[in-house]
């Protein structure tokens, strides 16, 4: 044996026990590495019947200088089984047996400019990379990745997410999401059966998706972990970058669509499903798929359910009362929060209470009701029929709904008691129009009225429940037309002096009771401004619209007390911590014009917020066109905000695709975690399903929706 050749297997401990002139040899060998301190030029030891050294290349064997050659390492990941390797340089070849995961080197030195390639001896059970290269100024490091810790696959949630083609000798990888998506699943599955994963130290079972992970506005590291069943780890990294625009994904229609429908009046998002009123579609059908074709209830109204797949969108229902009547306005409002969809009919008759009470005594004109659908899977039942606890005519019962989890949150808005506060007396009508909201839970499929709320400052006219907005045990209350001149959180409700400036109410559920939690204005609180017009709840973030704020501000936090702008429209932000509440932001469009309402509607959903302002007037189609030319009177706007962490900033300006005057684009927004739909009511092409001829314009008034990414 030489001594190059007893130097590597010793070090790679294939040498035991060596004779006496082996361990001269070895000492001698690595004396080899001091000869030119020594000043010797070459040595050559052996034992008497070692034969010649071993040709190789001069490279290899010439003893280095100083930074001038180097070694090809590598790192083994997942061996279940000892693997050669052999590494090929000039006229030399090195075999290396590698039995751990860990690192290796091979013994080989390489002068810069040498070409090295590294392949296995006999079948190869793993991948390497970076396996053939030339060296440069540093030791090239190999990659041996073997089955036990492979990902086959590796899959992102989200519409947008693109499908990662997995090289197992490849650890790193990126993907672009929406701007809109604020968190992302991860689904790893690895090669070998018996590995398991973990996704940003969470261990999380084969194939199945992760917990949600949040993505910041920037780059997002995202940590895969496989550790084989011999104990073996590999981690692969995906950085996610969220998209840095928003853009127009579908074009939807009802599937009979008319004129005068008013598709879109109302949108709503939960996931993959998306609900779509038409209160004043005609049809006199009843209950889930009938005859759309029968125009005979006029004003009736329509829930047309859509579900996505992949990004591609689908008419999955229509859906009518149980007891559908001219004018009842069925769609009004609607909510939807996974499986269950709550539909109101403010205009519906009947005399009934409580829940699942005869539907056909229609003595009490406009009392309203809430109809609840449930999805079983194949199609959508309704599973309940909801009245007030003190039915009256002219109520408007279903005016505005919430719904979180099994709790449903109904606004009457001109309801009549004089009550205040949590189940107080709802026979008194001396506050007329002063407007109750009624909360309702569900158990299984039954539901029962939990709660009968009323403002502290009950007053004829203020319209509490005028909109609601639910998120878990938090419940907030808008009453527009409520005339104090307070500012701000809990100020004094009795001055009466702001002719509608509005107020909103925030309710904490405790168990089963309720209690006021805090009394809200805007931070620049005038006369018919309506603060409360729209809103929407999201956790501890609250976004309240006023439609009819005047000022001529733009962006954020502007100068809130020049009303040069009447009716230009502004939208509020707080937020809780515990218990507290204080206002966050006051937003304003980037182009702030007199009566364009920003603020007719309003979605809060993760770190984005979605305002319409449905009678703006440019004429820009898609994403951020040109917002200055004003000659499409009313054809509407949307405004894309999101929070940094710190503060907000607008992040898009959204038109329709085939924006024109009196569409209403913005009337309606619904925002999920990947997804925004905006209705654009006034739309008038006969179009019908998805992504049809936008610019057939025989049908007005029929509506649209436009879905972003």
């Amino acid at each position: 044996m030489s001594a190059w050749s007893l130097r590597r297997a010793w070090m790679e401990g294939e040498v035991m026990e060596p004779s006496r002139w082996q361990t001269l040899l070895v000492f001698v060998g690595l004396l080899g590495g001091c000869t030119s301190i020594l000043g010797i030029d070459e040595l050559s030891v052996g034992p008497p019947d070692a034969g010649p050294m071993p040709d190789a290349a001069p490279d290899a064997m010439a003893v280095p200088d100083a930074q001038s050659s180097f070694v090809v390492r590598g790192v083994a990941y997942g061996l279940l089984a000892p693997v050669s390797l052999e590494l090929r340089y000039g006229d030399s070849e090195e075999l290396l047996s590698i039995v751990a995961d860990g690192p290796f080197a091979f013994l080989g030195e390489l002068r810069p400019g040498a070409s090295y390639a590294v392949v296995f001896v006999g079948e190869p059970p793993c991948v390497l990379g970076d396996a053939v290269g030339v060296i440069t100024n540093a030791d090239p490091e190999v990659t041996l990745a073997c089955e036990s810790v492979f990902l086959s696959e590796l899959t992102l949630s989200g519409p947008t997410a693109p499908a990662l083609s997995i090289d197992p000798a490849r650890a790193a990888y990126q993907a672009e999401v929406s701007l809109l998506q604020s968190y992302t699943t991860v689904t790893a599955v690895p090669a070998h059966a018996e590995a398991s994963i973990t996704i940003d130290g969470s261990p999380v079972a084969n194939g199945t998706a992760s917990a949600p992970i949040a993505l910041n506005l920037d780059e997002n590291a995202i940590e895969v972990t496989v550790t084989g069943p011999g104990g073996g780890t590999r981690t692969y990294t995906v950085t996610v970058r969220r998209a840095a625009q928003i853009a127009q994904a579908a074009y939807g229609k009802a599937s009979n669509t008319d004129s005068l429908d008013y598709f879109g009046f109302k949108v709503a998002l939960s996931g993959d499903t998306l609900a779509v009123s038409a209160h004043r579609e005609d049809s006199a059908a009843t209950g889930f798929d009938g005859d759309p074709t029968d125009d005979s209830a006029e004003d009736s109204g329509a829930v047309y359910v859509f579900r996505r797949n992949g990004t591609s969108w689908a008419q999955e229902a229509y859906l009518k009362a149980s007891n559908t009547d001219a004018d009842d306005r069925f769609g009004y409002s609607v909510a939807l929060f996974g499986d269950t969809l709550a539909v109101g009919a403010y205009h519906e008759d009947s005399a009934a209470t409580g829940i699942n009470e005869e539907q056909d005594d229609n003595t009490a004109t406009d009392s309203g009701a809430v109809y609840v659908f449930r999805h079983n899977g194949t199609n959508w039942v309704q599973e309940a029929y909801l009245k007030a606890s003190n039915t009256d005519a002219g109520d408007n019962f279903g005016f505005s709904l919430a719904l979180s989890g099994d709790t449903l949150a109904v606004g009457a808005y001109h309801e009549d008691s004089a009550a205040t506060g949590i189940n107080d007396d709802q026979a008194d009508n001396a506050a007329s129009d002063s407007g109750a909201v009624y909360v309702f839970q569900r158990s299984g499929t039954n539901w029962v009225q939990e709660a009968y709320l009323k403002p502290s400052n009950t007053d004829a006219g203020d319209s509490f429940g005028s909109r609601v907005a639910l998120s878990g045990d938090s419940l907030a209350v808008s009453a527009s037309s409520e005339d104090s001149s307070a500012t701000g959180v809990d100020g004094n409700q009795d001055d009466n002096s702001a002719s509608d400036s509005g107020a909103v109410y925030l309710f904490r559920r405790s168990g089963t009771s309720w209690a006021q939690e805090a009394y809200l204005k805007a931070s620049n609180t005038d006369a018919e401004d309506y603060f409360g017009s729209h809103m929407f709840l999201s956790g501890d973030s609250l976004a309240v619209s006023a439609g009819g704020e005047d000022s001529a501000a733009t962006g954020v936090d502007g100068d809130q007390n020049d009303n040069s702008a009447s009716d230009s429209g502004a939208v509020y932000v707080f937020r809780r911590s515990d218990t507290s509440w204080a206002q966050m932001a006051y937003l304003k469009a980037s182009n702030t014009d007199a009566y364009d309402t920003f603020g007719s509607s309003v979605a809060l959903a993760g770190d984005s917020l979605a305002v319409g302002a449905f009678f703006e007037d440019s004429t820009a189609t898609g994403t951020d066109g040109d917002q200055s030319d004003d000659s499409a009177k009313d054809s509407g706007a949307v405004y894309v905000f999101q929070h940094n962490g710190t503060s907000w900033a607008q992040v898009a300006y959204l038109k329709a695709s085939n924006t024109d005057g009196n569409d209403l684009f913005g009337a309606s927004v619904a925002l999920s975690d990947d997804a925004l739909a905006v209705s654009a009511l006034f739309e008038g092409s006969a179009a019908t399903g998805f992504d049809g001829n936008q610019d057939d314009n025989s049908l007005p008034l029929s509506g649209a929706v436009y879905i972003f990414h």
